[in-house]
Parts: C-alpha cells; structure tokens; sequence
C-alpha cells in the first residue's frame, strides 16, 4: 500500500514560521478577526508559532498590549503561541511594564547567552 508523497519540503515548512502582517494601528473591532486570523494560520499551517510583524502598530498604548494580549490567548488555544516581529524599543518597555512577555525575534532566549558572548571573569574567582 502506498500512498502520494505531499507536495513541498516538509523540513522546510515546518521550519517556517506563519506570519501576520499587521498594517498599522488596529481598532477594537478589528481585534476579534485578528484572534480569527491567527487561529486560521496556526490550523492551515501546522506551525507551532504565528510572527506577528508589529513594525506599523503605531504608537505603543493600552490598545496595543491589549490586541497583542488577545492574539497570544488565542493562539494558546489553538495550541499555539505569537512571536513578535520588530517591535518598537517603546513597545517593548510597555509589554515589560504590564507584565506580558512575549518572545522576539532574532532575539535570543533569557536563560541562553547570546552567541560569541563571554563572561569575564574576576582574577582569584574560583572556577564554576
């Protein structure tokens, strides 16, 4: 019994991630078909993690935390999650002030040095 190889790399697509392009400063009532779009991404792609490019979000506020709030519950349901794409420096202060952490990318992981980073250590130190 045999059956038809799917179409594409599928190392490659799995790598890849989906991403959801936001266009600029989002209204309340575009945040429900938003939430809609992320679940669609995650459910057509099979990814495990939905880029969200926030470059165009506008100034950061409360209606930004609260869409980007929204869009990572809705990919937890879906079995997801969100990764941000370039947020703002300001963006990101105000995500850390509310509490929310998000993962970024091209960011390294907290609990993971950057790469071709060493620490110096102190003479006399002893050796961990």
């Amino acid at each position: 019994m045999s059956s038809a190889r799917p179409h594409g790399l599928p190392l490659v697509d799995e790598m890849t991630p989906a991403v959801l392009l936001l266009p600029g400063p989002v209204t309340r009532d575009e945040a429900a078909g938003l939430c809609e779009d992320v679940r669609a991404l995650l459910g057509s792609t099979g990814a495990a993690v939905v880029v969200v490019d926030v470059a165009a979000i506008g100034p950061p506020g409360l209606g930004a935390v609260d869409l980007l709030a929204r869009l990572e519950l809705a990919a937890r349901r879906a079995g997801g999650r969100i990764r941000l794409r370039d947020p703002a420096p300001s963006l990101h202060a105000l995500l850390d002030l509310v509490g929310l952490r998000f993962e970024v990318e091209g960011q390294a992981e907290q609990r993971e040095p950057a790469l071709g980073v060493e620490e110096e250590v102190e003479p006399g130190e002893p050796a961990v």
